[in-house]
């Protein structure tokens, strides 16, 4: 393992707070940047019902994540969730290389921590030091509180007091760490 001291900030909150949105400023924020990672959002019916959620790479690649009509063994409350999707896309997105300057994962969640692949990346991306900002669930166990716990990682909570100032505070650390 590479120590670089604190090379990954995992930003948390409760649901609704503004985590993707925050994600996605980050994403316009660094254009012309070499980033990978994914976002995850929101399958809304017409009405306005939640369904479930997709995943899409900063590449452009989407998988629907976890829907009300999936069958699985793996469910988070009436959601199915699709590995192999999840899986599909970390394969691509998550790869460890000397090319991508900051890696962007939202989410760190309890359906995405049913993948053993994805945690594995997620694992090897700290492990090799590599500038990593993601979004992680507020509670959990397992793989989501020892990714809290490791070594060079830094947890900062979002708030509708500090949600709008965030972006530019991220930029700021993304800064001081490519200068250390």
């Amino acid at each position: 393992m590479k120590e670089k001291g604190i090379h990954a900030l995992f930003l948390t909150g409760p649901p609704g707070i503004g985590k993707t949105t925050l994600m996605r400023k980050l994403i316009s924020a660094l254009a012309g940047r070499r980033i990978r990672g994914f976002l995850t959002e929101e399958i809304r019916s017409a009405t306005g019902v939640r369904q479930g959620f997709r995943i899409e790479s900063l590449a452009g690649e989407r998988a629907v994540l976890a829907h009300v009509s999936i069958r699985s063994p793996f469910r988070v409350g009436r959601y199915g969730v699709d590995i192999g999707a999840l899986d599909r896309i970390v394969g691509t997105s998550l790869v460890v290389d000397g090319n991508t300057e900051v890696y962007l994962v939202d989410e760190i969640g309890k359906m995405e921590c049913f993948s053993a692949r994805f945690v594995q990346a997620v694992n090897a991306l700290l492990d090799a030091g590599r500038p990593l900002v993601a979004t992680i669930a507020l509670s959990g166990q397992g793989p989501i509180a020892a990714l809290k716990a490791r070594p060079g990682v830094e947890v900062w909570t979002v708030s509708r007091e500090n949600r709008d100032g965030l972006p530019e505070r991220i930029l700021d650390w993304l800064s001081r760490l490519e200068r250390s």
